[in-house]
């Protein structure tokens, strides 16, 4: 796996218009973000409620897998329209319009159909919650798309880790309670704000990584606004801070379970230590699927804890 991203990194001989080539604009590990949140508003759901629409939660996973792919393909295609490639600094994973493995037309005629079932997905989970559920898809699919694209993207502001938080944590989490539920619990809260935390830990990794590129070609992410010092300090609270709300969970249920996550602590503390003394350049890729495989471990435990917290309680 590490010898298959090294060599993505290096720019691989991918044919243009291949399944290879759409898996680069896809990028489907990162789908463990969409993934995570769903897991957890799920099960804690199922927790408070004893209650679980299976078809209702298909429904929501695969909103959030769309969000995710739509987010994937207009980075793409925003970045390269842009020339954020055009200085030849950039140490990220490959894009494939910028490398011509696809055309722009096409990714945007990929960005229109996901955007197309995403509000065919939204319209069906209007019949479980009625038009809020709309509102929230829609802010949703907009937010995905001004990510890189617009007069002015989000990716090139400060807010970039803000808007993960937000919409790959806080709205996704409790966004899946609430459509599988009717109602939203304090710990879905609580776990949306960890999740969340988790999800924008893997861009800060993002725009750690590429902080001098970025301030070439123009983009104030919030590590080229703040300054280095201040992007490790942020992926450290970021990181570790969900296991401070651990205990706040178990508190306010009788799952003592949900501690479990607790068992990924040291594992944190050790990707942190080696996101500081991380040497620039393509080292700090594989602590991007570190971090992603740390966010969808902490969402397992968690649900699992909150499974075990309804089925022994």
């Amino acid at each position: 796996m590490a010898a298959e991203r090294a060599s993505l990194s290096d720019g691989p001989a991918v044919r243009s218009g291949s399944l290879a080539a759409w898996a680069v604009a896809v990028r489907p590990r990162t789908l463990l973000v969409a993934i995570s949140p769903v897991l957890v508003g799920a099960t804690l759901g199922f927790e408070r409620t004893g209650n679980i629409d299976w078809l209702a939660a298909l429904l929501v996973l695969a909103a959030a897998l769309l969000m995710q792919v739509i987010t994937n393909m207009q980075n793409d295609v925003g970045y390269t329209v842009r020339g954020g490639d055009s200085s030849g600094t950039r140490t990220g994973l490959p894009r494939a319009t910028a490398k011509g493995w696809l055309s722009v037309r096409h990714v945007r005629a990929g960005i229109v159909l996901m955007a197309l079932l995403s509000l065919a997905v939204g319209l069906a989970l209007v019949a479980y919650r009625g038009w809020p559920v709309l509102a929230i898809g829609t802010a949703s699919l907009l937010a995905a798309l001004a990510y890189m694209g617009g007069p002015r993207p989000i990716a090139y502001t400060p807010f970039g880790e803000l808007t993960v938080f937000v919409f790959f944590g806080v709205i996704a989490v409790t966004g899946t309670d609430w459509v599988l539920t009717g109602s939203v619990g304090a710990v879905t809260v609580l776990a949306s704000v960890a999740i969340g935390a988790l999800a924008a830990a893997a861009l800060a990794v993002n725009n750690h990584r590429d902080l001098a590129h970025d301030r070439l070609v123009g983009r104030s992410t919030f590590a080229v606004r703040f300054g280095e010092r201040a992007s490790t300090a942020l992926y450290g609270v970021l990181l570790l801070g969900p296991f401070a709300l651990l205990p706040l969970m178990a508190l306010r249920t009788p799952a003592p379970a949900l501690l479990l996550p607790l068992l990924l602590l040291p594992a944190a503390w050790r990707l942190r230590g080696d996101f500081v003394r991380c040497p620039r350049g393509l080292a700090f890729n594989e602590l991007l699927f570190r971090t992603f495989r740390l966010e969808l471990w902490f969402a397992a435990l968690l649900s699992a804890g909150a499974l075990l917290g309804r089925f022994f309680e």
